[in-house]
């Protein structure tokens, strides 16, 4: 499976660009599906709904389905998944963007914003194979314009074709 990680600092443009990229390749003909980590908890139950009560119950798992969409809600004891595990529960794909996990090591796509002051994270990470920037930088790696989707995309099929 092509796994493509979305990478960088809080408000530098990482759903921004999952979602253009996204609507883009879908438009290509390419199935995507995307994976995102959040570093707090999430929930998306409401308390009183049935799915929230049966969690509270103590249900390890919680599958809710309709006629458009299903969701799979698994309470997690442990340490927190890894990466791979989760991509082995997803249905084969084009491609799985991925934003977050980005101590995971798999390719990844660099957001880097200068005017947000952060360092960029390419340095200390080789797994980063690409960066997206709104500004002229000097980088080691491939260098995307970030407001460019069609040259982004154009990129990622060509990433995807020689991983192949």
């Amino acid at each position: 499976m092509n796994v493509l990680g979305i990478v960088g600092w809080s408000g530098s443009g990482k759903t921004t660009l999952l979602t253009s990229l996204l609507a883009h390749l879908r438009t290509a003909g390419l199935r995507v599906s995307t994976v995102k980590h959040a570093h707090s908890g999430f929930d998306m139950d409401r308390p009183g709904k049935d799915t929230y009560r049966h969690r509270e119950a103590g249900a390890h798992e919680v599958l809710v389905a309709t006629a458009t969409r299903w969701a799979l809600l698994h309470e997690v004891a442990g340490p927190e998944p890894r990466l791979p595990d989760l991509l082995q529960r997803m249905d084969p794909v084009d491609l799985i963007l991925v934003e977050g996990f980005k101590s995971h090591p798999y390719p990844k796509l660099e957001v880097h914003r200068p005017s947000l002051g952060k360092p960029p994270i390419w340095p200390d990470q080789p797994d980063v194979v690409a960066v997206a920037t709104d500004a002229s930088i000097a980088c080691d790696r491939t260098v995307l314009p970030l407001n460019d989707i069609a040259t982004v995309a154009m990129w990622l099929r060509r990433h995807i074709a020689a991983s192949q």
